[in-house]
């Protein structure tokens, strides 16, 4: 009873005094922003427009080498608010609304518990889904203005105006002349690319004036000096070959702190104003930073490193990237970098990195750089985004190679470093136990009743060594794997039968002649993923009567009113990438149904923008972030 008693005795202190919180524990004010990386003054570009950030950086520090772990938003928010990575939570694809991991929180609800009043003004877009009690208020209107009696606060105000969608906003009012920007090796020398990264820097430029405003409006306040602001994007530039691909160009961000002098024994170790630190930090670390800095201990299940406060912990050796699906289309890769080398895993080799992905060619550069690419007017360094297939494994040297187009993968001098960046990234897989080695409608069907993530720690439902190495037999390319990818349709899991058919999907004809047989049994397995890659090989690579058999068969799969959702856009994916050989089923597409049941209103329209392409109709868009109501069940 005494301890009941003394319990309550202290949350009534908190409750009645918050002012005195107020004075042990710091406020916290994050300004973020959408689709730009480190394109700012303070970090070395002199053709940015950037005062107040480069300010900021004057008197704070900033990082040198951060990540934001995935390379669009809706992925990116979902790795800070949970401080886990996304292919651990099954939250990796875009828009995959995952429950929230068993026992887990998400972590503004620490920091209420601690006694602050937590705001978001406003975008939200995570891939997990939202417990009740994660924000004081998460609207337009949020403030740390409306905290009672100076509570402490932490305080998050995005900015939209650097978004992708502005890139292409016509009339614009120019800031930075398009003839003076740098045009990066990847991309073509055209007057519409360089007036889309012209405007990209105009945006960069508004949302540096959002910021400073914020911070002449806490100065004004008299809070200064007791608030540590952090500035940062979510992942890089809207361009393309930045946004949604998982090198440096679409991970690195920029980072800036400013720890005032009151609150500087938080600080960073390397802490000095006007510093640059070479520490690498990512978006998983952001979560138990905060809790650190405001004197919790991060929660073990919290898969980042605090690299300020109190448990503040040494720098790693290494950040990480991923993709998964983007709208409508399937991929799989995995990224690191140790600030120098990046390397990246292409689990699906046989896409393009360039995948017809319809909101992106809403951008004028894509479009002019694609049309250029099949006119065979691009560089071998411009190709590389549409080629087909991608390499492997890529392995850049951004001292030597800022745009990373000189993949150094298969030069003996580099085996050494290439060895040790695939290690890391297996290790991390093993580590968190990477759900997203699965089908995405697989995934979910293992986790009825429980979460991705929950199901992902269980051996019996995730045996993730043997996945694991499905995967890596299947997308190494080396043809003495054959035998083992022959092997593995006889594997009880269905996840090992989808790697080895995508395995032999990848190695083409050969690959096709030498398990035939295999192939075909497996059209009849007990997996839809597994039928769609099987039907999906032997329409490309074999037989006439091997096509004719399996073009119907994937228009089956495809059908939305017979399958799930996932079913019909693994179809529809494979289908899209037969070419000319899916002739036969034109009209068949035409009929497909353009609406189902989802697990959620957000992947209504990928279904019909598959079907738009596949067709040529319009494509249909989903309002940008926005979610939609939840619809009831989901077809196994």
């Amino acid at each position: 009873m005494n301890c009941l008693l003394l319990a309550f005795a202290c949350l009534s202190s908190f409750i009645l005094h918050p002012a005195s919180l107020a004075a042990e524990r710091p406020n916290i004010l994050w300004l973020t922003s959408e689709d730009h990386g480190p394109h700012m003054g303070c970090y070395g570009d002199n053709f940015a427009t950037t005062p107040n950030v480069d300010a900021l950086a004057a008197r704070g520090m900033l990082f040198k080498h951060a990540w934001s772990n995935g390379p669009v938003c809706a992925a990116a928010r979902t790795t800070i608010i949970a401080g886990m990575y996304p292919a651990s939570t099954g939250g990796e694809h875009m828009r995959s609304m995952v429950g929230l991991p068993k026992g887990k929180q998400m972590y503004p609800q620490f920091l209420r518990a601690a006694g602050y009043y937590c705001t978001n003004n406003s975008k939200e877009d995570y891939n997990l889904q939202k417990p009740e009690g994660v924000w004081d208020e998460s609207s337009g209107k949020a403030h740390w203005k409306q905290r009672p009696g100076g509570q402490p606060f932490f305080a998050i105000f995005n900015e939209t105006c650097s978004h992708e969608s502005q890139l292409r906003k016509r009339p614009h009012t120019a800031i930075h002349d398009p003839a003076k920007v740098r045009v990066p090796a990847y991309h073509p020398d055209t007057p519409e690319v360089r007036q889309d990264w012209a405007q990209y820097y105009d945006t960069v430029t508004e949302a540096d004036a959002s910021a400073g405003q914020r911070l002449t409006e806490l100065e004004a306040a008299g809070l200064a000096e007791d608030t540590i602001v952090f500035y940062y994007a979510d992942h890089g530039s809207g361009m393309p070959r930045n946004k949604r691909w998982p090198c440096n160009s679409g991970l690195q961000v920029p980072m800036v702190v400013y720890f005032p002098a009151k609150w500087q024994h938080l600080a960073p170790k390397e802490y000095s104003a006007g510093g640059k630190s070479d520490r690498l930090v990512s978006f998983v670390d952001l979560a138990p930073t905060l809790l650190s800095i405001i004197g919790v201990q991060p929660p073990d299940w919290m898969q980042g490193h605090a690299f300020a406060g109190k448990f503040q912990t040494e720098p790693q050796p290494f950040v990480y990237g991923f993709r998964g699906r983007m709208d409508e289309r399937y991929d799989s890769v995995r990224s690191v970098t140790d600030g120098r080398f990046v390397y990246v895993r292409n689990y699906m080799s046989h896409l393009s990195q360039g995948q017809h992905v319809a909101y992106q060619f809403e951008t004028p550069s894509t479009r002019v750089w694609r049309k250029l690419f099949d006119e065979g007017k691009t560089t071998p360094e411009q190709s590389i985004f549409w080629q087909e297939p991608k390499a492997a494994e890529e392995l850049y040297d951004l001292q030597s190679d800022r745009d990373e187009v000189h993949n150094l993968a298969a030069k003996s001098e580099h085996a050494a470093t290439l060895e040790k960046m695939r290690q890391a990234q297996e290790e991390l897989a093993l580590k968190i136990r990477d759900v997203g080695l699965l089908p995405e409608g697989e995934m979910h069907q293992r986790s009825e009743g429980t979460t991705p993530y929950d199901m992902g720690h269980d051996d019996q439902l995730f045996p993730v060594a043997r996945i694991l190495k499905a995967a890596g037999d299947a997308s190494s390319m080396k043809p003495d794997k054959i035998a083992a990818l022959k092997a593995g349709f006889a594997d009880p899991d269905n996840a090992v039968r989808y790697w080895s058919a995508m395995g032999l999907l990848m190695r083409g004809s050969d690959a096709v002649t030498a398990a035939h047989d295999e192939l075909v049994k497996a059209t009849k397995d007990s997996s839809t993923y597994v039928q769609v890659v099987a039907h999906w090989t032997l329409a490309k690579y074999g037989s006439d009567a091997d096509r004719t058999a399996s073009l119907p068969a994937l228009v089956q799969l495809a059908n939305w009113s017979q399958h799930n959702v996932f079913t019909a856009m693994s179809a529809l994916n494979a289908i899209g990438d037969l070419g000319d050989k899916a002739k036969p089923i034109a009209e068949a597409l035409k009929q497909l149904p353009k609406k189902g049941e989802t697990p959620d209103g957000r992947f209504n329209s990928y279904v019909s923008r598959l079907l738009s392409d596949l067709t040529g109709s319009a494509p249909e868009f989903e309002p940008d972030a926005t979610p939609q109501p939840k619809k009831k069940g989901r077809k196994k």
